[in-house]
């Protein structure tokens, strides 16, 4: 009798876990850098009948609408935009450098991590981007966004303890 296989397709339970722990990170950190591009505006569009056809009263529907572009970018709400101004311990030059520069980092770690380019150090950048964002919002004492981030950095500390498990990278480091 054959002891049970310890290896999936050759992948080790380590491998797997490293490569879905990869996966997930790239995931949340690329969907997280295209939300910052979004927005949803009102259009107006035409009723229509029971046919499809246009209401023959001209009556106009507005329906809302998610898009996306350049010109819809926004790194944190209003709301905490207003709350991180009135912190003394965040600088205004730094914010904004910090507001200009979270939506493409946090792009640009998400492909690093899904493609696996530089792992090691995307999963670090991240780590320090995710503490970095923590610390904010430890200052504008806002608890509960503070323990989803602790969750996110626990992630990505798990994924560097397992990092030598990597398979399926674009590049080795």
């Amino acid at each position: 009798m054959n002891p049970p296989s310890t290896t999936v397709f050759g992948l080790s339970g380590g491998n797997l876990a490293f490569l879905t722990l990869r996966l997930w990170l790239g995931g949340r950190a690329l969907l997280s850098g295209l939300e910052k591009y979004s927005a949803k505006i009102t259009i107006q569009e035409p009723l229509l009948d029971a046919a499809g056809a246009p209401d023959s009263s001209g009556a106009m529907v507005e329906i809302e609408k998610k898009v996306y572009g350049l010109s819809h970018y926004h790194a944190v709400p209003d709301s905490l935009q207003t709350k991180f101004a009135a912190e003394p311990l965040l600088p205004d030059f730094l914010t904004k450098i910090f507001y200009a520069s979270l939506g493409p980092a946090l792009l640009l770690l998400g492909i690093a991590l899904i493609l696996g380019i530089a792992t090691r150090i995307s999963l670090f950048l991240t780590g320090l981007l995710y503490t970095s964002l923590t610390l904010g919002l430890i200052l504008i004492g806002q608890d509960q966004g503070v323990s989803w981030l602790a969750i996110h950095i626990g992630l990505v500390a798990l994924a560097l303890s397992l990092v030598d498990h990597n398979r399926f990278a674009v590049t080795r480091s």
